[in-house]
């Protein structure tokens, strides 16, 4: 990831209204009696924060807080850990749950109150999602009719990043259907006589996921919603043709010794190659495109040019992205991922904490920082960090596209990082589609 450069926020007077407003709003306890600290002030208060992010997103996300803390007086300690989802249901379980915690799954965050210890959401807390964000955003942070958490950050899936000098050379232009783009992907090839695609299923445990991903897109745009939703729900099967439908068609491209897999091999290294090691082969012109999500512009700073420079990711630049084209010309379908804010506590810093969270505030506060981006209708998208991430941003906040979550994070475990991840890594391996989605949808009997 990139080193988001160090700063002093200038969040304004927005904040300190929100932080006046919680204060008073939180100067007493539940029971009548005065909130924690001395006159009822949260001053010297300690609110601790745990989730998966790690890295420089960890110590970006901790000074997102900066002014907030500086207004309240609450100190807030964010600790990222690399075995969160594995970890985080025992130490609920064991009565050492954090006052807070960033939940990257719907699903994992189910999990989280099944145990009986999560907190329901204030009204404070629902009116601010209800005024920020979509109703399928705050969907996903329900459970069972009560609302939970609240949205936190996003990153839009199903993007293919491109270079948009060596498309010049080429004479191509960025697609605008599906059958275009396997057009495009025939043209560089027969061009270059290369394999054009570079992709990466390896990662670790979880080696597999970034195939769900393809499968997803091709589901939400060969289907549609309807389609997409009932198939997490169970409803539609992966053995029934819609699904295989979308297996075929990702086929065409990451199961084709001509179209992948540039820099690493044949189709079968795409499971030994990491999937966020794609990015220095697309830098250096190796590779033509790959699919990744809008995270992989961190991945990508971190490399070098065939000429040794740091890529310049813009429309005109080294490096850039398209999302991947549906199957009719100006329809926008988009798979998103992003984390929710669940409390384990409901002291009164906590809930002071929930609330900055779920406002506009915070999601300036943190886009501002860099490589990162929010579904918050409205926060600003020009704090982003790059052009690419600002039209990411608005493209979330845009009402007119049809957005979904990943599918396989909203599936049970043993499914969606279950069978469906190792059913990919199998395909790949050469096992037949029929096999392969009769072994994934036998997940759902496990």
């Amino acid at each position: 990831m990139g080193v988001p450069t160090r700063r002093r926020l200038l969040v304004g007077v927005a904040v300190a209204g929100i932080a006046a407003l919680t204060l008073a709003g939180c100067a007493e306890s539940e029971d009548g009696g005065a909130a924690p600290g001395e006159g009822g002030s949260l001053e010297g208060e300690t609110v601790k924060i745990s989730g998966g992010i790690t890295g420089t997103e960890d110590t970006a996300l901790n000074e997102a807080f900066a002014q907030f803390e500086k207004d309240t007086g609450i100190e807030v300690t964010y600790t990222g850990d690399k075995g969160f989802e594995g970890n985080i249901v025992t130490k609920v379980d064991g009565g050492s749950a954090p006052d807070i915690a960033i939940v990257p799954q719907p699903g994992l965050l189910k999990t989280l109150i099944g145990t009986g210890e999560a907190k329901a959401a204030t009204e404070a807390v629902e009116k601010l999602v209800d005024e920020n964000w979509s109703e399928d955003w705050k969907g996903y942070g329900t459970v069972d009719g009560t609302f939970y958490a609240a949205p936190m950050l996003a990153n839009v899936k199903g993007y293919v990043y491109y270079s948009p000098s060596q498309f010049k050379e080429w004479g191509v232009e960025v697609p605008k259907t599906w059958d275009e783009m396997l057009t495009l992907t025939a043209t560089i090839q027969e061009k270059t006589s290369a394999a054009p695609w570079c992709v990466g299923f390896a990662s670790g445990d979880a080696s597999g996921w970034p195939g769900t991903d393809w499968i997803e897109d091709l589901v939400l745009r060969q289907s549609g919603a309807d389609v997409y939703d009932k198939w997490i729900a169970g409803d539609v099967k992966f053995t029934d043709p819609e699904i295989k439908s979308a297996f075929d068609a990702v086929g065409e491209i990451i199961l084709n010794p001509d179209y992948v897999n540039a820099g690493f091999g044949d189709v079968k290294s795409i499971n030994t190659t990491a999937f966020g090691d794609v990015a220095a082969k697309l830098a250096d012109g190796t590779c033509a495109l790959t699919h990744q999500g809008s995270f992989l512009t961190a991945n990508l700073l971190d490399t070098t040019t065939a000429s040794g420079e740091k890529p310049v990711i813009a429309p005109d630049g080294d490096l850039y992205a398209f999302i991947m084209p549906g199957m009719t010309e100006g329809e926008l379908q988009v798979e998103v991922g992003g984390e929710f804010v669940v409390a384990f506590s409901d002291d009164a810093a906590t809930q002071a904490v929930l609330e900055f969270m779920a406002s506009k505030e915070f999601a300036d506060a943190r886009v501002k920082l860099g490589g990162a981006i929010s579904a918050n209708k409205n926060a600003d998208p020009t704090l982003a960090s790059s052009e690419f991430l600002t039209e990411a941003m608005k493209v979330l906040q845009d009402d007119t596209t049809v957005v979904r979550f990943d599918a396989s994070d909203l599936m049970p475990a043993t499914v969606g990082s279950g069978s469906f991840w190792k059913g990919m890594v199998s395909w790949v391996d050469g096992k037949s589609t029929d096999e392969v989605l009769s072994d994934i949808q036998a997940g759902f009997k496990n």
